[in-house]
């Protein structure tokens, strides 16, 4: 409360209290809430179906999809970029038709200017005493003389030129209204991006995925109704949300990232097919959340709304 607080004229009537109430109930303001594990998908679920991958692919960056899924993905974006390509292309041939047709109009404006000064240019001697002046002689009975009136051909030249009206244009009559220009299309750009990360995306840097399953016994209907599907492929741990994994390039095998920092860092050798590794040959896969705080990912979700103005 201010200083004057039975005549507070200076303060904010509105507390902080009834605008949060009102915000819940109004609908006004920006509201954000935490996601729960059914709103997240699961780590071995594509990233553009967000079912069980059956084929599954990872990318650099650690999005997972299924194969089938994000090569359909890349030939309808490839599709995509050929068609507003063919557009732009449409669009900037016009505009060089259009130049063309300025650049041929300008120069014939100024042919017919050329030839309207050169016409004007007159070839014969004008005298300078006469040009302009005609002179009338007139004979009277009354003086044994003639008498001579001189009239010039700029005896108008006081009077007011004649004025064309010019027909102005009317917004309101649809004949004579401006149309608007067409939107200039831009330069789209030729690469197909990742639908996750937004980074480039190619085919041939696809890698494949292979988990191992819990049980190899279960056929594939009996592992999905289950909710612990996969295993590590060294330390047999099982796989979840809550676990961080990472994929290895050379044989596709998921592990954790326990393993990958206590057993795989210290020699660098794919324990699959013994193969050589590097730092980039690790690839940490992305997960979802579980709803608890401690896992690592932000779950938080936004929606903004009208903001109400006290």
């Amino acid at each position: 409360m201010t200083r004057h607080g039975k005549n507070c004229t200076a303060g904010a009537v509105y507390t902080y209290h009834e605008k949060k109430k009102d915000t819940a109930a109004s609908g006004y303001g920006t509201q954000s809430i935490r996601l729960g594990k059914d709103a997240i998908k699961d780590f071995d679920c594509c990233c553009l179906s967000l079912q069980p991958c059956q084929d599954p692919v990872v990318t650099p960056d650690g999005y997972l999809y299924e194969k089938q899924a994000i090569l359909e993905y890349i030939l309808h974006q490839k599709m995509e970029i050929a068609k507003k390509m063919k557009a732009y292309e449409k669009q900037k041939q016009a505009q060089k038709n259009d130049s063309q047709l300025e650049s041929k109009s300008e120069e014939r404006e100024r042919v017919e200017r050329f030839k309207t000064k050169e016409n004007s240019i007159v070839s014969k001697p004008i005298n300078p005493f006469t040009s302009g002046i005609s002179t009338c002689w007139t004979f009277t009975k009354d003086s044994s003389h003639f008498a001579g009136s001189a009239s010039s051909s700029t005896a108008g030249s006081s009077a007011a030129p004649a004025t064309s009206s010019q027909a102005l244009p009317s917004f309101w009559i649809p004949s004579l209204t401006p149309e608007a220009k067409p939107t200039l299309l831009k330069k789209p750009s030729k690469v197909v991006s990742c639908p996750m990360s937004g980074r480039p995306i190619k085919m041939n840097e696809l890698i494949t995925v292979r988990f191992t399953p819990l049980d190899p016994s279960l056929d594939r209907v009996a592992l999905l109704t289950r909710q612990d599907r996969y295993v590590c492929a060294v330390t047999k741990d099982t796989l979840g949300n809550s676990v961080p994994c990472a994929v290895l390039r050379p044989s596709g095998a998921v592990v954790t990232q326990e393993c990958v920092e206590k057993l795989i860092r210290k020699d660098m050798m794919d324990p699959v097919t013994g193969d050589k590794l590097s730092d980039r040959d690790i690839i940490p896969l992305q997960r979802g959340g579980t709803g608890f705080a401690g896992s690592g990912v932000r779950l938080a979700a936004k929606e903004a709304r009208p903001v109400m103005q006290v």
